[in-house]
């Protein structure tokens, strides 16, 4: 095992990068990057930090996609170790990002040194799109950096993102696709009152209750062969009127769909909004469409990411479009042919997240002989 990946995941690991702030890792991308030739651009919008790095001026432009923000690592108590003190215990990476997405940055890295290194003079060119803002509100990264490439007309071939998309074993699992994602936030409006006299009030915390149960039933759609079916979750319900013998005046209702492509988001509006009327609910609701669902069909980058994985990890990957969606959602409608493959991803967002420690480097190896596949 080539212990130079793992290092550099220790060295990500130390910088506590919770959303958006990048605690310098993208400087450290840099620096490497720099010294191996590549063209650094340090792309800031508001306040998120943004690296485009490029070598070689022609065609086909391969890109590696990835995020130095983490999530919040909660309780630092609750874990085994400081989630921003990266250990190794029992042949695991302790730390928070070690495997979202750390680790696929160093291999991004590595891999590439090694291949600048072999083929100093490859064919057309490969670069780094870095963001500071995936795990946040995602507005001001990759998107943005996405805008600014296609004004100024560099059109990307190829990309791999290197969320943590593996299942039992790095490599397992390839995703050429994710479902589409719309939130939304229902305002339900009642009549504020007495616990004694609940006929001069309107509970909306009781009128929604058979809401709940009418939209977890639904069956939105039963997917098809490239999306699992779409889902419906609540994550959050809240009302407060203060005090304990006041029925609240208003509910407020967090949801989200991950949506196939057997449906719009058209539709699943006017679906949630039907059965809100059918129990005559007084409402408003706040959309958000975050992505819409991308699938890049099986061809060059799948043919090459199979190989790859099959030679140097010796595992038949699948592949999947399920899971949360990705910045691969601003990058695959440029055209570019968009896959996502990372480590394991049982940990991630958890507490003691971590991976093997030989994860960084298989995942270096295969980006390598991606590289080697497409620009040689």
């Amino acid at each position: 095992m080539n212990d130079a990946t793992l290092e550099f995941v220790k060295a990500l690991v130390r910088r506590p990068s919770i959303t958006p702030d990048d605690q310098g890792c993208q400087e450290l991308i840099a620096e490497r990057l720099q010294a191996i030739g590549f063209q650094i651009e340090r792309l800031r919008f508001g306040a998120v930090d943004n690296l485009w790095a490029r070598r070689g001026d022609k065609s086909p432009l391969l890109v590696f996609a990835g995020h130095t923000d983490v999530v919040t690592p909660g309780e630092s108590s609750a874990w085994k170790f400081d989630p921003f003190t990266p250990t190794i215990d029992n042949g695991l990476l302790y730390g928070r990002g070690a495997a979202d997405m750390k680790a696929s940055l160093a291999a991004f890295v590595t891999a590439v040194e090694a291949f600048v290194a072999r083929q100093p003079h490859h064919l057309g060119s490969v670069a780094l799109l870095i963001t500071s803002d995936e795990e946040g509100p995602a507005v001001d990264g990759t998107v943005k950096v996405i805008e600014a490439l296609q004004h100024r007309n560099e059109h990307i071939d190829f990309c791999v993102v290197g969320e943590p998309t593996s299942s039992d074993r790095t490599g397992d699992t390839i995703k050429n696709g994710r479902r589409g994602s719309l939130s939304g936030t229902a305002a339900v409006y009642g009549i504020q009152g007495h616990v004694a006299y609940p006929h001069l009030a309107a509970n909306p915390i009781h009128k929604v209750a058979p809401v709940i149960q009418a939209l977890t039933e639904t069956i939105w759609d039963t997917g098809n062969d490239l999306f699992p079916p779409t889902s419906f979750q609540i994550t959050n319900l809240h009302s407060d009127s203060g005090a304990v013998n006041v029925i609240p005046g208003k509910l407020e209702m967090e949801f989200n769909f991950r949506f196939s492509s057997d449906v719009t988001p058209a539709q699943l509006m006017a679906l949630l909004q039907s059965t809100f009327d059918k129990h005559e609910l007084q409402y408003d609701i706040k959309w958000n469409l975050s992505g819409l669902p991308y699938l890049t069909p099986e061809g060059q980058l799948i043919d090459v990411v199979k190989q790859a994985v099959r030679e140097q990890l010796g595992i038949e990957p699948r592949l999947s479009t399920d899971g949360g969606t990705s910045d691969g959602r601003f990058i695959a409608p440029t055209g570019a042919q968009v896959v996502e493959l990372g480590p394991t991803n049982e940990t991630i967002h958890k507490v003691n997240e971590c991976l093997a420690v030989q994860d960084p480097d298989r995942l270096s190896r295969v980006y390598l002989s991606i590289m080697e596949k497409l620009l040689l």
